[in-house]
């Protein structure tokens, strides 16, 4: 099934907020015994680290590919290449496998699943804002370029 290049960026939006989501839910579900500031501060700089480092530059890469892409339409699986896709089932099999073997205490999911779901879902909101922006060029663009008739 091929889409349009710009709806990529939009399931790469809904991707990554839905990840970002059931991430996030489930470190917040795990959180009311362990609230506190430093775990609250500990949240905070996983968000940051995996924003800066990971999801933020992933972000930045696979929007400027998809908009260097010449043809109009792709093939829906196109918004990640195969590494990003290695990369997210690598992600999910080691959290699954970390949640069902026991061996992260349950604070540790707590405060690092509340840091990478809200760095995740960030990302998908990211995609979302690229779309957003370019639909509206592909709109203005089409608008200042039809024959008005004059």
């Amino acid at each position: 099934m091929k889409v349009k290049r710009n709806t990529l960026l939009l399931l790469a939006c809904l991707v990554w907020s839905v990840a970002g989501i059931n991430i996030l839910r489930i470190g917040l579900k795990a959180y009311p015994s362990y609230l506190t500031g430093l775990n609250l501060l500990l949240s905070v700089l996983f968000f940051a680290l995996f924003q800066k480092l990971v999801f933020g530059r992933l972000v930045k890469k696979h929007t400027a590919r998809i908009r260097s892409y010449v043809e109009e339409r792709h093939f829906f699986l196109k918004f990640f290449d195969g590494k990003a896709f290695a990369v997210m089932a690598v992600m999910m099999s080691g959290g699954i496998g970390l949640r069902l073997s026991g061996l992260a205490p349950e604070r540790f999911i707590a405060v690092f699943y509340t840091g990478l779901g809200a760095s995740l879902l960030l990302a998908g909101l990211l995609f979302g804002r690229n779309f957003r922006r370019a639909a509206y060029a592909a709109w203005a663009l089409g608008n200042n370029t039809e024959d008005k008739g004059e």
